[in-house]
């Protein structure tokens, strides 16, 4: 194969890991569903980009009388015998999501001592199911993801950001559940597989409290443009136990087994980095140009993570996309006369609000925008690097896979 081809492969290799029917039916085998008490009944909760093939799964498992709701992004949503399917939106919360926050709380809050709640957790969950906290509306969250997203900070400060505005993340979940059991099955789409930022962690304790939310948003300079409503939750005083009712959650799939399958099927040597790509894509690209400087031909290197991008325009993309174009202008020179291949893509299939995955450039990526009348330079600094890889046949397009598990990212130098 090319190596084109072969960073292909190796993106459809870590997409196919993640299956989340298989994951959850490899779960299974060793961590059943619990059953419900006598007069009791299980209720499932399927939210997140994975949701439908993971309710799907569950339904092949699950008793007479279950209840089933399933919470997912409009690309992925589809009829499911024996399920009431929302579709909702993401990154930003939209009216669908807010109908599917109230239809699950109230789930959860028909729960008795006698019924199981079954959570199916996946990533995108956070945008997917909107449940403002009291004297919250969802305009004040919309407002707040987008400041949000736009303010490049890390998936994990956004998500403490976003437990401390609603009433199902960091835990909430299963405190409307209670006294009620619950039990979560969660496939990871953070680095580090912390259980309390996928999703923003409605079954697992929260990552921080209001003051520290506060915090850091007067530090990414956010605060004096949050709606007032928000600031003042922000400044009132807690009023959520810190102790959870009882859960149990088990973690049934993560990017290392992705960057893994990666790996087992390169035709060259492969290097999985030890440390996530994390941070600014700007510094991403540096790291990836090192490590390109110092690694030999015919090497195969890979990393998972998940990037930020500052906006500083109003162009197209994603931050995959971003990592890409950036990789592709730096490389031109500082790998001049080596072939080569850079891959990042988002194992969704969604990169940003676009159709695109992510993005697959060479040596030649640059020259290819320009012949096509595109400036590379101009589009990066207008955040616009869906139309600089559209110029240069660079996008990598795969539709919504149906998981997620975060970023993989696939430099191949050829011998």
């Amino acid at each position: 194969m090319t190596l084109r081809a072969q960073a292909l492969a190796g993106f459809e290799r870590a997409v196919q890991a993640a299956d989340p029917a298989r994951a959850l039916a490899r779960a299974l085998q060793h961590s059943p569903f619990p059953a419900a008490d006598p007069g009791g009944r299980q209720i499932v909760i399927a939210l997140g980009k994975a949701a439908m093939a993971m309710a799907g799964e569950a339904l092949k498992h699950l008793g007479p009388g279950a209840g089933v709701i399933v919470v997912t992004n409009y690309e992925n949503a589809a009829d499911l015998a024996g399920a009431e399917v929302f579709a909702s939106g993401h990154p930003v919360p939209d009216a669908n999501g807010l109908r599917a926050g109230q239809a699950v709380s109230a789930a959860l809050r028909g729960a008795g001592a006698a019924d199981r709640v079954i959570a199916l957790i996946s990533g995108g969950g956070s945008a997917l199911l909107p449940a403002p906290a009291a004297g919250l509306s969802l305009e004040d969250k919309a407002r707040v993801n987008q400041l949000l997203l736009a303010g490049g900070l890390e998936i994990t400060k956004m998500n403490l950001i976003r437990q401390s505005l609603s009433q199902l993340k960091g835990g909430g979940m299963a405190r409307l559940a209670a006294p009620s059991a619950l039990t979560g099955y969660i496939l990871s789409d953070v680095i580090g597989d912390d259980l309390r930022t996928i999703a923003s962690g409605p079954t697992v304790a929260p990552l921080g409290n209001r003051a520290e939310a506060r915090r850091l948003l007067e530090e990414a300079g956010i605060w004096p443009e949050l709606p007032a409503s928000v600031r003042a939750h922000l400044c009132a005083p807690e009023d959520q136990a810190e102790n959870l009712p009882q859960t149990q959650n088990l973690l049934i799939g993560s990017n290392r087994q992705s960057l893994g399958a990666i790996a087992s099927g390169s035709d060259y040597p492969a290097e999985i980095a030890e440390d996530p790509l994390v941070g600014d894509v700007a510094d991403a690209a540096e790291l990836i140009l090192r490590a390109a400087h110092s690694a030999a031909p015919g090497s195969c290197l890979i990393w998972g993570g998940e990037t930020t991008v500052t906006l500083r325009g109003n162009g197209r993309g994603g931050r995959n996309q971003e990592l890409a174009l950036r990789v592709a202008l730096a490389g031109e020179q500082a790998l001049a006369g080596r072939n080569w291949v850079f891959l990042s893509g988002g194992t969704d299939g969604r990169d940003g609000p676009t159709d695109a995955a992510g993005g697959l450039v060479d040596g030649g990526s640059a020259a290819r925008m320009r012949a096509a009348g595109a400036d590379p330079e101009r589009l990066l600094a207008n955040n616009d690097s869906y139309a600089a890889l559209a110029a240069s046949g660079d996008l990598v397009i795969s539709g919504a896979s149906g998981t997620n598990v975060a970023d993989v990212q696939i430099l191949i130098l050829g011998a």
